[in-house]
């Protein structure tokens, strides 16, 4: 198995964390991680999620874009005559500020008919997003933190679990990065196969994105600022105001996409705690 988390990691943790005190837990007993893994996804149906596709009002589910088929719920655009920028999310109906989120994916088929270009095999995760309900009816994307998802072409190399900022920056290196999108270090995945992507979220702190196990992107602050979201609320959008917790959602973005897991490990119980947290990535890290 390949090592979950680079060693700088936890020394990062340590250093970015504003906590009152470092003092370590005086609990003793094991954590069980695998049975605090929650999973949102009941591969029945989409009860506790809801939709929000740009040209259309909350939880109407356009087309039947969003469905759960096989035990996946998958995304798809087979009743589009065209996609018309009709950028879609569907949000699990819960905010979160301290965990670590994994899905598994695939692309599969064909991109919906007049999709963008940069849009082929496409999707995303979103982190960190504005609550469903301060959307516009009109807005194509939530002011978010995004996972990009992409699928390679077959030739070129194309990497995963990128970095894009709808309407937010963040810090690397620290500066301020304002750029969009940046790529990350993963390997490309050309195909149908199945990719388990983790987002380890520490509220306002540090994310880290994780490929196979491999950490292959990190960043710090996230924050509002910057474009690359239209139709919103400007009242929604405080530039500079960090962001330390926000709803999760997946994308629609012109191309057929299947997730098969959809689950979280809430770890805002040891947040104040940095010596057991720690000892719980710890745990996490070595579980798999």
């Amino acid at each position: 198995m390949k090592k979950f988390y680079p060693t700088h990691v936890f020394t990062l943790l340590l250093a970015c964390m504003t906590l009152i005190a470092c003092s370590k837990s005086t609990e003793t007993e094991t954590i069980d991680v695998k049975s605090e893994w929650r999973s949102l996804f009941n591969g029945e149906d989409l009860e506790n999620w809801r939709i929000k596709i740009s040209k259309h009002e909350l939880d109407e589910n356009y087309e039947n874009t969003f469905r759960v088929e096989d035990g996946l719920l998958k995304v798809r655009y087979d009743g589009y005559e065209a996609f018309d920028r009709q950028y879609g999310h569907i949000f699990y109906d819960e905010s979160f500020s301290y965990y670590l989120y994994r899905v598994e994916y695939r692309f599969v088929g064909e991109q919906a008919p007049e999709g963008e270009g940069w849009a082929l095999r496409n999707s995303g995760v979103m982190l960190h997003g504005q609550d469903p309900e301060s959307m516009t009816r009109d807005q194509d994307f939530p002011i978010s933190i995004e996972g990009q998802l992409l699928g390679g072409d077959g030739e070129n190399p194309r990497t995963t679990s990128n970095l894009c900022t709808p309407g937010t920056n963040v810090v690397m290196d620290g500066e301020l990065f304002t750029p969009h999108c940046t790529s990350s270090s993963s390997e490309t995945y050309h195909g149908e196969q199945w990719v388990t992507a983790d987002f380890l979220v520490l509220g306002d702190s540090i994310i880290h994105h994780i490929v196979e196990g491999d950490t292959v992107l990190s960043y710090h602050q996230p924050q509002m600022g910057g474009g690359n979201v239209s139709n919103h609320n400007p009242n929604i959008k405080k530039d500079g105001q960090l962001i330390s917790e926000g709803f999760i959602s997946l994308q629609s973005e012109s191309h057929p996409i299947d997730f098969r897991k959809v689950a979280i490990f809430d770890l805002s119980p040891y947040k104040d705690d940095p010596a057991k947290l720690e000892e719980v990535l710890e745990l996490l890290k070595t579980s798999e």
